[in-house]
């Protein structure tokens, strides 16, 4: 299905001239679906790495749950996080690789793959790390608002609405800077050789200018999230590798090249 151009907009971030950012399209509300559709075309293509990858997001979560559960020492968490966030990256250029190496009418390998990160390793890592200091502050703050609560408080739905409320706006509030800074990032510093600092600020170009499908592709992928965790993780095996296909078919979609692309 070959690429077709869609209008380039521009907003105060490319005109101003302080940052460097790679323009983006237009994007339309219907692309998330089309994402997911390619993705699971990609899966299809893939099953013996689609599995790996997706075993791996699942074994993840599921070690740090274990950890808790039988040490009883709930500070692991905070180690296992980081651990998490910087691992997280690589396994999600992995998936890219994937989807890239299709796009191109190669034979992806688990080889490959593996070696994504390398392409532009010092930003790759700079961004896990970016994720992880984020990680460890909304981890803070929610340790914040949850020492705001007055213990003397019954334990009723009315006693508990406010702190309800208020830690359900914060985690909406982050959410939503996680997309903006995430959406694009990893793919661009995956696939092209620029700073960190040009593939956020990109994404957040990106995000900011094509809201609704972004948000709409954002509650899709926390839905993904919220599955994986009901199904203990199994859902992730399927969910975590047709999330990364369709990501790298997003910024396909989201982010100008100077000639077009063809994915068959």
């Amino acid at each position: 299905m070959s690429q077709h151009f869609k209008e380039t907009p521009q907003n105060a971030i490319t005109e101003s001239g302080i940052a460097r950012v790679i323009p983006c399209k237009e994007l339309d509300v219907g692309d998330p679906i089309k994402w997911l559709s390619l993705g699971l075309r990609d899966m299809v293509k893939t099953p013996g790495l689609t599995a790996f990858y997706g075993v791996m997001f699942a074994i993840i979560p599921w070690l740090i749950t274990y950890l808790v559960a039988m040490t009883g020492w709930h500070l692991v968490i905070m180690p296992a996080i980081v651990v998490f966030m910087l691992i997280g990256p690589f396994l999600a250029a992995g998936l890219y690789d994937v989807s890239w190496e299709l796009e191109k009418g190669h034979k992806p390998s688990l080889r490959h793959s593996l070696r994504a990160m390398r392409r532009n390793a010092v930003n790759e890592w700079g961004f896990g790390i970016l994720l992880m200091v984020m990680m460890i502050f909304w981890l803070r703050v929610a340790s914040l608002i949850h020492a705001l609560y007055p213990p003397y408080l019954d334990e009723t739905l009315e006693s508990l609405m406010p702190f309800l409320i208020l830690g359900t706006a914060v985690g909406a509030l982050f959410t939503l800077v996680m997309l903006f800074i995430t959406a694009f990032t990893q793919p661009i510093l995956m696939e092209r050789k620029v700073d960190l600092a040009t593939a956020v600020l990109t994404s957040v170009n990106a995000v900011w200018l094509n809201k609704l499908p972004m948000l709409i592709w954002g509650a899709i992928i926390f839905s993904a999230v919220a599955i994986g965790f009901v199904t203990g993780f199994i859902g992730f095996i399927f969910l975590m590798p047709l999330i990364g296909y369709g990501s790298w078919h997003a910024y396909i979609d989201a982010i100008e090249t100077k000639k077009p692309r063809n994915y068959e």
